[in-house]
């Protein structure tokens, strides 16, 4: 793998081109949603919260079956399909003014998102060798993190504008990165559907491979994170801690900044599952330690408060490309040749599933417990990521040889 930024020419630089378009829609949106739906929709706050959880919800269940749609019909026209369906959710959202039709269009939107990841996955895994995926999605991740970054910036200029023509705008963009992104991927040679082989299983194989589903489960809580700079640590520095509240956009910009410029290196080591677990295990130990940090910054004074409160979120964010470049790996090394949506669909729920319990279990334990929390969340992380390296052996001596059979493309 290269240490540039810009992945090689070809499948890999397409797939990257269409992560960045739909990342630059999707910053904007995520920043101006929120209020969006509250002041211009005239939504109550807890109904917007209540229709987002359920849309979400149905997207974690959607996306295994979307997945499994992408192996059998073909994944670039899954894509493509529902990248659109994707774009057209969100223009529903511009005529929404009321309850029912806003939870409608959020469920459309979440499962058509969900289904897109998936759909991507098995492009890239009929597109690129086995060698290569884990570091073209570094690639993918440092795009996105680009992408949000930008359309975030964009979506502030609306917030700070605050008028109905701003909002409506981001929401325009969105639909417009939705569409581009559907062109880019048209781009993309055709990965042939796989036959089903499997039909003794019947339905979803996946529900049926318990260590798959245990993979899943321990990378879950190495995810419980993700809520961490945009939730918890906003709310702990301004209630336990003396140092500034600006710190809270710098230590975002400096997450950001940092999977941007070090993904790709920090995946470079990840060839297989003995190096993937190894790079899980070392990531569990450095968010132990990260945590221990930020506990640190509690009852100081503001500059002592502030550096501890950087050097956590240093040591965070190498856990986090450390864990990301292990788990990329293992959970296309784990997945049957023929099944590689389907699977990559249920593997993807995880990052729902964070989202979903992340806030409500980090605001407990880290506001509640305080240092115990933080020590807690440490440990859990520690003992999930050395769990892991066993389930995944177990996983791989069931499962097919790495070098199963291969997608064809037909250009």
């Amino acid at each position: 793998m290269t240490n540039s930024l810009v992945p090689p020419r070809g499948p890999q630089r397409v797939l990257a081109v269409a992560q960045l378009t739909n990342a630059v829609g999707d910053g904007a949106f995520l920043v101006t949603s929120a209020l969006y739906f509250t002041y211009v929709v005239e939504l109550a706050p807890a109904r917007v919260g209540l229709g987002l959880t359920l849309a979400w919800a149905l997207g974690a269940v959607a996306g295994v079956p979307l997945g499994r749609l992408a192996d059998r019909r073909g994944a670039r026209g899954t894509a493509v399909l529902l990248a659109v369906v994707a774009g057209v959710a969100v223009a529903a959202f511009l005529f929404v003014r009321a309850f029912v039709p806003f939870v409608v269009a959020a469920c459309v939107y979440a499962a058509a998102q969900s289904g897109l990841a998936a759909a991507r996955q098995t492009l890239l895994a009929g597109l690129v060798p086995a060698g290569e995926r884990t570091g073209l999605l570094a690639h993918l991740q440092s795009a996105f993190n680009a992408g949000l970054a930008v359309g975030a910036g964009l979506g502030g200029l609306a917030l700070q504008a605050g008028t109905r023509a701003a909002y409506l705008g981001v929401f325009a963009l969105d639909v417009l990165s939705f569409v581009v992104c559907a062109g880019v991927l048209l781009r993309l040679p055709s990965v042939a559907p796989v036959a089903a082989e499997r039909k003794r299983h019947g339905g979803l194989a996946v529900l049926r491979d318990w260590r798959y589903v245990a993979v899943t489960l321990l990378n879950t809580v190495l995810l419980l994170r993700m809520p961490l700079l945009s939730l918890a640590l906003p709310l702990w520095i301004a209630e336990r801690t003396d140092a500034p509240a600006w710190l809270v956009s710098a230590l975002f910009v400096l997450n950001t900044g940092a999977v941007m410029l070090f993904q790709v290196r920090m995946a470079r080591g990840v060839t297989g599952l003995a190096s993937a677990t190894r790079a899980v295990r070392r990531s569990g130990w450095v968010m132990l330690a990260a945590c221990g940090a930020f506990a640190l910054s509690a009852g100081g004074s503001a500059w002592p408060a502030a550096g501890a409160l950087v050097v956590g979120a240093v040591l965070q964010v190498v856990a986090e490309m450390g864990q990301s470049a292990g788990s990329w790996q293992l959970s296309f090394d784990l997945a049957p040749a023929d099944r590689v949506g389907e699977y990559q669909g249920f593997f993807g729920t995880g990052v729902t599933v964070a989202r979903t319990l992340g806030p409500l279990v980090l605001t407990t334990l880290l506001l509640g417990w305080g240092t115990a929390g933080w020590l807690l969340l440490g440990g859990a992380t520690l003992v999930a990521s050395y769990a892991m390296g066993p389930v995944a052996r177990r996983r791989r001596g069931v499962s097919q040889p790495e070098a199963g059979p291969q997608p064809v493309l037909v250009n």
